[in-house]
């Protein structure tokens, strides 16, 4: 497991932070800052990290991987005394959803129909609906996972016969940028067709959840409409690994 610098008491200090930053962004746009759901993004902390998070009012909790996150789940379950709300965010391999339909409350990065029906199957044989949300490629990186924008109109109209899976919005990537107002721009396609893809008013799709935005980028992204951004390195620090990486497998 990656260590992350800047553990310590500096996590609640920077969630602190983190706060007053979103509450700015969303008064710049006219928006009520309690919109704003932070999503920690726990790729690498140590469980005392994600406890000082959780300490500081942070309770839904972001993993890339499916190992790392039930591990970590494994080893807080006698160290927390109330519920957090775990969130995946990372690529996820058709293979690992069978160990998603009661570990998590929502998967964010949904971008194939094999994907779909395999989460479908796995939450009716759990008894379970599973929220999700679609992964877009605003940019059509070849680097990312995701739809293109041309794609994700038709996809979700396929996929609203799933019934034991929830489409409950949209999450992107946007490319790393040194400039976060370069980034303003695929947020606000991004949210233009989140609003399209509502008014359509599908069957079995709600456009509740509009995921975008991480360490870099999310002010730029609240001030264009985000109401999930995830956040990892402006909580818990720098990770110990390269921007290439960090973007590529969609870890703020």
């Amino acid at each position: 497991m990656e260590i992350m610098e800047g553990m310590g008491g500096a996590i609640r200090q920077n969630i602190e932070r983190v706060r007053e930053r979103i509450e700015r962004a969303a008064r710049r746009a006219g928006r009520n800052p309690d919109e704003v759901k932070i999503i920690a993004v726990t790729k690498g902390v140590e469980p005392a990290g994600i406890i000082e998070a959780i300490d500081a009012g942070i309770f839904d909790l972001g993993e890339n991987r499916v190992q790392e996150m039930l591990g970590k789940q494994a080893a807080l379950k006698d160290m927390v005394n109330r519920p957090v709300n775990w969130h995946m965010i990372g690529h996820l391999q058709n293979n690992k959803v069978k160990y998603l339909a009661g570990s998590v409350s929502m998967i964010h990065s949904l971008d194939s129909m094999k994907l779909a029906r395999e989460i479908d199957k796995k939450a009716e044989m759990a008894g379970k609906v599973m929220d999700v949300l679609v992964q877009v490629n605003v940019a059509e990186e070849e680097t990312k996972f995701g739809l293109k924008k041309h794609e994700v109109l038709d996809f979700i109209k396929e996929i609203s016969t799933c019934r034991n899976m929830k489409v409950r919005g949209l999450m992107a990537i946007a490319p790393y940028v040194e400039n976060p107002e370069d980034a303003r721009l695929v947020f606000r396609e991004l949210r233009k067709l989140f609003i399209d893809i509502g008014r359509k008013n599908i069957d079995n799709i709600d456009m509740d959840y509009l995921s975008m935005g991480m360490s870099k980028d999310f002010e730029v992204a609240v001030e264009e409409g985000a109401n999930i951004v995830r956040i990892g390195t402006a909580i818990f620090g720098k990770r110990q690994v390269t921007h290439c990486l960090e973007r590529g497998d969609g870890t703020p």
